[in-house]
């Protein structure tokens, strides 16, 4: 009987591993129609490189995570299956994400520059932007459990900054993230000091609020350098 039940427990861990795997190989195959197998395989390993740091992050702190689920055009994520226990913690696990990422997609670029290579630059772009894309200070994105460990008041100065992308360049894929911020940004518009929820799971030290602006603040900076500079980088390969 015991066995068995290991059978059956390995069975289902494999059965996780196939469906992380084959989430990622049918985003591979749409990408691959669309931008070519080189591009594709590239922007799926950073974005893999991406969910793996919130992965890593979240075993590390001793919560059940799933592994990463891939969708083409929306992303991927990890299944959090137990919720972070304070603030800090959720700033943790929001932080490696695009901490691990932004490493993936610099060395890229720095094998992109070594080589001359155009679709290895391109492919640091998208890591580049992507990770710039997730620091928008707004829950679901990874700058909101990054921000949160500050105030979920910041979250609202997400909202003009998902506003100007918006109006530069309209994709239902931004309403999608507006739908499911509304329920935070009412969250943060309702926050309180000296709330219940403010006392326990948002009381996070002041030095660690520091530390966490810090690093949100330095990682932000330099993605948005990366991102403009690269996209000139392209723009001036693409002139004849």
């Amino acid at each position: 009987m015991i066995k068995l039940l290991a059978l059956l427990f390995s069975g289902l861990k494999f059965g996780k591993i196939l469906t992380s795997g084959g989430t990622m190989l049918l985003s591979l195959i749409v990408y691959a129609t669309i931008y070519g197998w080189r591009y594709a395989a590239g922007f799926i390993a950073l974005l893999f490189v991406h969910e793996m740091g919130h992965y890593l992050a979240a075993r590390h702190k001793g919560l059940n995570v799933g592994l990463p689920t891939f969708i083409p055009f929306v992303g991927a994520w990890i299944e959090l299956k137990q919720v972070p226990h304070d603030a800090q913690t959720e700033a943790y696990i929001g932080l490696a994400g695009p901490l691990l990422g932004t490493v993936g997609a610099t060395l890229v670029y720095l094998l992109a520059r070594d080589q001359g290579s155009a679709w290895l630059l391109a492919v640091s772009y998208s890591g580049f932007f992507l990770n710039l894309f997730n620091l928008i200070p707004i829950s679901p994105f990874d700058g909101g459990r990054i921000t949160a460990v500050l105030s979920p008041r910041i979250w609202l100065l997400g909202v003009p900054v998902l506003g100007a992308m918006f109006f530069y360049r309209p994709s239902p894929m931004l309403l999608l993230v507006a739908l499911l911020a509304w329920p935070q940004l009412l969250k943060a518009w309702r926050y309180r000091a000296d709330s219940p929820e403010a006392l326990n799971y948002y009381a996070v030290p002041t030095a660690v609020k520091w530390e966490y602006g810090s690093y949100y603040l330095a990682l932000t900076v330099f993605l948005a350098v990366m991102t403009h500079d690269v996209h000139e980088m392209l723009s001036a390969m693409r002139q004849p």
